[in-house]
């Protein structure tokens, strides 16, 4: 599992936490997560401006 972080606010998208209040819960991949998917803290990064840590 692996994490990602929003270059523009370093908000974390950890896979093995998930994003329960996005409604992704523990475990779930980045792959799963939707293309058109924005940052949660910032919502001006999207899902393609994440690097993968």
């Amino acid at each position: 599992m692996s994490a990602h972080r929003c270059p523009g606010c370093d908000y974390v998208y950890d896979e093995t936490k998930g994003a329960p209040r996005e409604g992704f819960p523990a475990g779930t991949a980045w792959s799963d997560i939707p293309d058109d998917w924005c940052c949660p803290d910032c919502a001006v990064r999207e899902k393609v401006d994440f690097i993968t840590e």
